[in-house]
């Protein structure tokens, strides 16, 4: 059901409105990368921080992550 979700998410990104949130599986899905290196390009500036819900859950304005991979992609 998770994946069902992750996938409908991911198909639909381009659909959602700039100021929905989505969680780490579907970050690492769109830029590829393992859950270490999402932290480590965070640290380093190069993708947005997330915001804090709780203590163990973190989300991303899907705006943000947008405007991040457009400027990579023109970059």
């Amino acid at each position: 059901m998770k994946q069902k979700i992750q996938k409908d998410v991911l198909q639909n990104f381009s659909y959602l409105p700039n100021e929905s949130l989505v969680r780490l599986p579907i970050l690492m899905a769109l830029y590829g990368l393992s859950k270490a290196s999402i932290y480590r390009f965070i640290k380093d500036g190069i993708i947005p921080a997330p915001i804090k819900l709780t203590g163990r859950t973190s989300v991303w304005i899907v705006g943000d992550i947008r405007n991040n991979l457009r400027s990579k992609a023109n970059g």
